[in-house]
């Protein structure tokens, strides 16, 4: 189970650091993609850009979720 993350006082859930990792990852595969050329074989940018979020953060949760 998931428990909350405590910062200053406030309690922050767990989906946060995950989606901020997944967006990290996504970012850097992103620039990546755009350093070796590979972008332009990619059809909808927006649609590749989404579903690569949302398979790293299952990853995430699946790797370091409880």
């Amino acid at each position: 189970m998931l428990h909350e993350l405590a910062l200053g006082g406030l309690l922050f859930s767990p989906f946060i650091v995950f989606a901020m990792s997944g967006f990290v990852m996504t970012l850097a595969t992103r620039l990546a993609l755009h350093k070796l050329a590979l972008r332009q074989w990619i059809w909808k940018d927006a649609w590749f850009d989404v579903s690569l979020f949302v398979c790293y953060l299952a990853l995430n949760i699946y790797l370091f979720g409880d």
